[in-house]
């Protein structure tokens, strides 16, 4: 490759200012060079000399000739003298191939709405795919407890290991903190008008029916939903998956099914967990601010709190475990079939989850509202 910095591209006109001198080496590295002498040239020489080129490739090729064309404009004949053979040939091709190209017109990119409507019709697509995935497997779970002999235990209890054990400290640790939280916040302001002893109420109430069951599923969701995915998606990167179905067996029967049934099993007892920690964290901090002792927290808890609340709050726990493993395991499908597509899918597992988790749980308050429990 000739050194361009060596050979700079130029235009030099002669003292007459019939002829313009071509020198140096006019290749697509020296067009940013080249254009601005091109631009400046105007019509009236007549006699172009190539003898000094040092080189010519089709991008100096193409440029030379949109130079012919400028001084050839107002119908002038030109001549080109000194230009090596292989040059000229290259020109008559170039030349050839550019006669009459007309670069097409780019095509617009899609506006605002269309944008929007396509990103509608891709979620309601994909929404529709889940709630099928959902109906799917619920329904073979529905037929595995007619067979309970088709469960594999072995596969379960490893993921009740994973899923739950590993789990409890971080729930454990961020339940103890957030019942300390609800008992200083609110009960500063059940202090002011000597209310101290409510904040049983504030702590055990929003514990056991909101926050516990709640932030239980927000984790798992984190930790286990989006590890199914990339177990998953793992597996239909490397064809395991085709190859399960090529052998005649469901995936489903063998990669969800076990991982739902544990999860089910699971996230209820990680709830009540996350209940006990959250209020003994929400006891430790009204003993300790509000002057409430462990004894008077304790007396007063079963008065206030019935098991209806407690309930509520584990019951919500086997949905929240269908719609973490479902989206968990359903994105893991969808992976494409290389690394990135993994971590994406992982991504949207994560994001799905804890969004179906936290409106799930908006519509149970609700509903239990309607119901006036």
């Amino acid at each position: 490759m000739i050194d361009t910095t060596r050979h700079p591209a130029r235009i030099e006109r002669t003292a007459d200012g019939a002829t313009l001198r071509l020198g140096g080496a006019w290749v697509t590295a020296a067009l940013v060079d080249l254009e601005p002498q091109l631009a400046a040239i105007t019509p009236g020489a007549r006699t172009l000399d190539a003898s000094a080129l040092a080189a010519l490739d089709t991008g100096g090729a193409d440029a030379l000739r949109r130079l012919l064309g400028r001084l050839r404009a107002d119908g002038s004949e030109v001549t080109i003298n000194g230009l090596r053979p292989e040059y000229q040939a290259l020109l008559e091709l170039v030349d050839e191939r550019l006669d009459g190209f007309v670069c097409p017109a780019p095509t617009p990119g899609p506006g605002h709405l269309e944008r929007i409507g396509r990103a509608t019709v891709e979620l309601g697509a994909e929404a529709v795919a889940l709630l099928s995935f959902i109906g799917e497997i619920s329904a073979m779970l529905l037929r595995t407890i007619l067979h309970p002999r088709r469960l594999r235990w072995r596969e379960i209890v490893a993921d009740i290991h994973t899923a739950g054990v590993n789990a409890l400290p971080i729930i454990g640790l961020l339940s103890f903190l957030i019942g300390i939280v609800i008992a200083y916040q609110g009960g500063m302001q059940l202090r002011n008008y000597g209310a101290n002893i409510f904040v049983v109420e504030l702590v055990a109430l929003t514990m056991l029916r909101e926050l516990a069951p709640m932030m239980a599923a927000v984790i798992v969701a984190g930790r286990t939903g989006s590890a199914y995915t990339a177990q998953i998606g793992t597996m239909v990167v490397n064809e395991e998956v085709d190859a399960l179905r090529t052998l005649g067996i469901s995936p489903l029967e063998i990669l969800v099914l076990p991982k739902l049934v544990g999860l089910m099993i699971t996230l209820p007892l990680l709830t009540m967990f996350a209940d006990i920690l959250g209020v003994f964290g929400g006891m430790v901090m009204a003993a300790g601010m509000l002057d409430v002792t462990f004894d008077q927290f304790l007396a007063r808890l079963p008065e206030v709190v019935s098991a209806r609340s407690f309930l509520i709050g584990v019951g919500k726990a086997p949905v929240f475990a269908l719609l973490i493993a479902a989206v968990g395991c359903f994105q893991g499908f969808r992976v494409q079939g290389d690394a990135d597509s993994v971590g994406s899918q992982t991504t949207i597992s994560v994001v799905q989850g804890i969004f179906l988790v936290i409106v799930v749980d908006a519509a149970f308050s609700i509903l239990f509202s309607w119901m006036g429990i």
